[in-house]
């Protein structure tokens, strides 16, 4: 039987193994798949051991060691996660391990299929400079935005992210200007319960404001968000479904349905 694994601090949250064990049902496939923590700081570690109690097939990488599994796979990167820089997929073969960032193309269907947002055209605000900005600003960048700007609490952080994109770094007081039609949040403050310190001005024409995190309620973010003039907020449990699906088929080949998942996630 094949074992896989989402890796990740803290990580008994996460809704991956259900997912999963969910798409694996799907297509008749037997496998096991199931959360594993690393403390931060011992990724290689934490990872090597893994790989020798468990001799896995293939393991999802979460917060906070996306940006760690891209420098372990260094060499045996897809292009996607050569350009983005962050690894969220590891594939094992033989002694050798792949890596590849599902996180864009997952969340591009998620906005664009699931809930019918053009994003070509579009002027895009994100916020963060982590892996997971890194993921989806890679995915961005082939879908003909408008203009695409990032903000982070550290600035440096986030001009060095624009830099390596192509893109436009801005202050989060510069964002009170306004003229974003999507705002998109990749840090990890609804982890701490806590929304980015945008100005509320930030808001004032966005058509759709969309946290990365998921959660069964509001966010602070889309709280803000909502507060703030969107009328239209989403958490980000449709990206989840679908960088899942993407990871899916990185390891069997096969191609599974998303939406009776996704609802099945969401009516829970």
């Amino acid at each position: 039987m094949s074992r896989f694994y989402v890796i990740g601090h803290p990580i008994t949250h996460s809704l991956s193994p259900r997912i999963h064990r969910a798409f694996a049902r799907q297509m008749g496939i037997d496998m096991t798949y199931d959360t594993y923590d690393i403390t931060p700081g011992r990724f290689v570690e934490g990872l090597s051991e893994l790989m020798r109690e468990a001799q896995p097939r293939g393991a999802n990488v979460t917060v906070p060691f996306k940006l760690d599994a891209a420098q372990y796979c260094a060499s045996n990167m897809t292009e996607r996660a050569k350009e983005a820089r962050a690894v969220n997929t590891l594939i094992f073969e033989d002694e050798t391990v792949y890596g590849d960032n599902t996180d864009g193309i997952g969340f591009v269907r998620d906005v664009e299929m699931r809930y019918g947002f053009p994003i070509k055209g579009s002027r895009v605000l994100l916020l963060g400079a982590g892996g997971a900005a890194r993921g989806v600003l890679s995915a961005l960048r082939h879908c003909a935005c408008a203009s695409i700007c990032v903000a982070n609490r550290t600035p440096a952080k986030a001009q060095a992210l624009a830099l390596d994109f192509g893109v436009r770094s801005v202050l989060y007081s510069d964002t009170a200007q306004g003229g974003y039609d999507l705002i998109v949040n990749c840090t990890s403050s609804s982890l701490n319960n806590m929304a980015p310190p945008v100005p509320m001005q930030a808001f004032a024409q966005a058509q759709l404001c969309y946290d990365l995190f998921y959660a069964p309620t509001e966010t602070p973010f889309m709280r803000l968000a909502r507060e703030s003039g969107c009328a239209r907020v989403q958490d980000g449990l449709g990206m989840l479904v679908e960088q899942a699906a993407e990871s899916f088929f990185c390891w069997h080949g096969v191609r599974v349905e998303t939406e009776a998942v996704f609802q099945e996630l969401r009516n829970a």
